[in-house]
């Protein structure tokens, strides 16, 4: 395809909301398959029936969503992605009708909080069965919770409320993630059911950018402290190669240093930067992203799964890597990436691919995961080229 303009990015933006905004946002999810109707009709609730429906849902080349009868939701951190991406349109575009939706949509987070638990959090609205428990719908966890964070901070120019309800998830993060300093870092859990055994990098790195978030508000110096406490860990389990496994230690998880992982860490470490104006993580930043741009992208934008293959490239990892290249400002291999996937993901009229397989493309749609993170990248792009 020819070279995208901005202008070109802009519509591209402005369809992508218009389609979501048509859906009211809601769609099928990436782990959504225990919430299939077929699968809660049957009079018996077995952990490895569970995870054949919902592993099954997940890897077939085709949608079987509807014919398993799985619900249609609002995903929260989908929501929250929406959010912010309508928030910009609105500063882009001066139409009122985004800001609208802006308000709407963090309104709709902070009424679906999950309850039971500490400060202001959010999860994901369907169970889910895992090998080690089974998490039950609403389970919070630091991802959803740092993006609906980050929602309610950029919403909040429009409804003040906003940013003291954000402002309520550092109890999340110190009681139920049980904050704790070791030595000269810190750790967090990923969500209140670990046990302990393992740690998630990734979602460390997101909960010490929901800490810099809120100080990039507030100014409060223990928020900046802990954020660096927190990255101070993450740092240390860099690898020689210049990214991250999954997992702490690495045999705990089937994934490696796979692509929007990194993606994660790596702007976490730019949010502290920027913010913070300190030089503290140049040098881990500086091998990271040589490592994300040279191993996890191809020279054309396709995105890579992991440091060892190349399939399958992922909607969710492309769109990471538009975030990571624009906050860096390097809006040529951003603008690459966008093409990427303008001509292997995109059905048209704002709707956007899951998957491209090595043999075939997964041709369906995901809510949160195509149409919410291409609207918040290509969001991120736009904003990034006018700063």
């Amino acid at each position: 395809m020819s070279e995208l303009q901005y202008e070109d990015i802009y519509g591209l933006l402005k369809r992508t909301l218009h389609y979501s905004r048509e859906h009211d946002y809601v769609g099928y999810d990436y782990f959504d398959g225990m919430s299939s109707r077929v699968l809660t009709s049957i009079p018996v609730d077995n952990k490895w029936l569970n995870i054949l429906v919902q592993e099954g849902i997940k890897r077939a080349p085709i949608n079987v969503r509807p014919l398993l009868l799985v619900e249609k939701r609002r995903n929260f951190k989908g929501t929250a992605l929406f959010a912010m991406a309508n928030r910009r349109m609105f500063h882009l575009s001066t139409d009122e009708s985004y800001r609208d939706d802006a308000v709407r949509l963090a309104r709709w987070l902070t009424n679906n909080t999950s309850d039971g638990y500490a400060g202001f959090c959010g999860g994901h609205r369907h169970a889910m069965q895992m090998l080690r428990e089974r998490r039950p719908p609403n389970t919070p966890n630091i991802v959803p919770t740092s993006y609906a964070t980050k929602a309610l901070l950029a919403v909040s120019e429009f409804d003040p409320t906003f940013a003291h309800t954000a402002a309520e998830a550092t109890e999340f993060l110190y009681e139920e993630l049980e904050y704790r300093e070791i030595e000269d870092a810190a750790k967090i859990k990923y969500q209140p059911l670990e046990n302990g055994q393992y740690y998630t990098l990734n979602g460390g790195a997101l909960g010490a950018r929901l800490l810099i978030d809120l100080y990039s508000k507030f100014g409060t110096d223990e928020l900046r402290r802990r954020s660096t406490k927190i990255l101070d860990y993450v740092a240390e389990r860099q690898t020689d190669l210049g990214g991250w496994y999954y997992r702490d230690p690495p045999s705990s998880s089937h994934l490696s240093m796979d692509n929007h992982h990194n993606g994660f860490i790596i702007e976490s470490f730019l949010r502290h930067r920027n913010v913070t104006e300190s030089d503290r993580y140049a040098e881990q930043l500086s091998t990271a992203l040589e490592f994300y741009r040279n191993e996890l992208f191809e020279a054309d934008g396709a995105p890579n799964w992991d440091e060892n293959e190349a399939y399958p490239k992922d909607i969710h990892a492309a769109t990471q890597g538009i975030i990571v290249f624009s906050m860096v400002g390097d809006f040529a291999f951003a603008r690459s990436i966008i093409e990427w996937v303008v001509d292997n993901l995109y059905a048209g009229s704002g709707q956007f691919y899951y998957q491209k397989r090595k043999h075939y493309t997964k041709r369906f749609t995901l809510m949160r995961w195509c149409q919410a993170w291409m609207a918040y990248a290509l969001s991120t792009y736009l904003t990034e080229r006018l700063a």
